[in-house]
């Protein structure tokens, strides 16, 4: 007899039932993970997103120190004496002895006319007083031969008085002709032209053989400036007039020596407001014994004014300015942008003096975003525990995966 074949084990159904608990809890178990792990991923993105949309800004606390405030104004250089020369006698140049460019000095003859029809006139003024001389001794000594006579009755009292008004005629006639040779002979002294003071010939608009006409009519014959010192004008606006005192001092820069400046000393104002232009003219005296500037530059010239001890100066990025005016964006303890309206006392360039609206405490938004309003939130860039997600760098950040 042949032993029974052995057939396949025979599983219970409670181990059937055992197991296909187990799966199911693991597929719940997975299923769960992977929600909440989803979840959570959406959570981590959703943050970020958040944190990315609030900006981030830099701020700038405002500088308090007071800074003195420097106006570059255009100007001219002229010679601190100048004679433009004409000549007082027509006739022809018969030379000159000074071209532009020479020094000269005063009294020095720079040159000569020739005056012929002048010449003629003193001639005939000398005759006319040596005929008057011989007229006014013909007629005194027939006076006192008549006075001598009077007594005799040699002579009558009518006689007498028509020898005295003679005599009187006579003498006005001398000294009116002595007048005429006097005057001509002064007008003969402005053959010469001579320089006035000291200087520097700066200009000569004549030459040998010109005809000269008295009294001038066109340029001047010769220039004369003194130019060891020199006058600079300039027009310096309404608003800084009160700040340029007499005396203040000023540094002045010439195109010909770039990197060079010139002191220079405001000397008088003309204390009035040209309504054209609305800037008052002042004279400075600049010091040119070196002889380096020339009359009738160009110049720059530099003013100093005086600044306040202290004052709110913020950078010239951190203004905005809409339909409701000037303001600066500050950032206020709870990380919101405040708006606040300001008004300017001085623009200095890169930085603007304020002079109302803000305080030394306030965080100022140094370049303030496009449409930032006051109650934005914002962070601080720097700021002592920002988290990592809500670093400045935003261009490092990364959006989870």
């Amino acid at each position: 007899m042949s032993p029974d074949p052995v057939g396949p084990p025979v599983v219970s159904r409670r181990g059937l039932r055992l197991a296909a608990l187990v799966g199911a809890v693991l597929v719940v178990v997975i299923v769960a993970q992977g929600i909440m792990t989803r979840r959570m991923a959406d959570a981590r993105l959703s943050d970020w997103t958040e944190n990315q949309a609030v900006p981030v800004v830099a701020v700038v606390a405002p500088d308090t120190r007071g800074k003195p405030m420097a106006i570059d104004l255009p100007g001219r250089l002229e010679a601190y004496s100048q004679a433009q020369l004409y000549a007082r006698v027509s006739g022809y140049l018969k030379n000159w002895k000074a071209d532009i460019g020479t020094p000269v000095k005063a009294g020095q003859l720079i040159a000569e006319i020739d005056a012929p029809d002048l010449d003629q006139q003193i001639m005939q003024a000398e005759a006319d007083v040596t005929s008057a001389e011989a007229n006014f001794t013909l007629s005194k000594a027939t006076l006192e031969r008549g006075q001598s006579l009077i007594q005799s009755g040699s002579v009558s009292k009518q006689d007498l008085d028509q020898r005295a008004a003679d005599f009187a005629n006579k003498q006005g006639l001398l000294k009116s002709a002595q007048a005429n040779r006097n005057r001509l002979r002064v007008l003969e002294t402005y053959k010469r032209i001579v320089a006035p003071f000291d200087g520097l010939v700066t200009a000569r608009n004549t030459d040998v053989g010109a005809l000269i006409n008295a009294g001038g009519g066109g340029p001047a014959l010769f220039v004369v400036s003194d130019t060891r010192k020199l006058r600079a004008y300039v027009n310096v606006p309404q608003g800084s007039v009160p700040n340029i005192k007499i005396g203040t001092k000023a540094q002045i820069s010439v195109p010909e020596y770039p990197g060079r400046v010139f002191p220079a000393t405001v000397e008088a104002s003309a204390q009035a407001v040209d309504a054209a232009s609305g800037t008052t003219r002042m004279l400075l005296i600049v010091d040119n014994a070196t002889g380096e500037l020339m009359t009738g530059a160009f110049a720059n010239i530099r003013l100093e004014l005086p600044g306040p001890d202290t004052s709110i100066n913020v950078p010239a990025s951190a203004l905005i300015f809409d339909q409701t005016g000037l303001r600066v964006a500050t950032v206020g303890a709870d990380g919101r942008v405040v708006l606040k309206p300001v008004t300017i006392s001085r623009d200095l360039g890169n930085e603007v003096e304020i002079a109302s609206g803000l305080t030394a405490d306030d965080r100022v938004i140094g370049n303030p975003p496009d449409g930032i309003a006051s109650g934005d939130q914002v962070r601080v860039a720097g700021a002592p525990g920002m988290p990592e997600t809500a670093s400045s760098k935003r261009a490092q950040a990364k959006p989870p995966g």
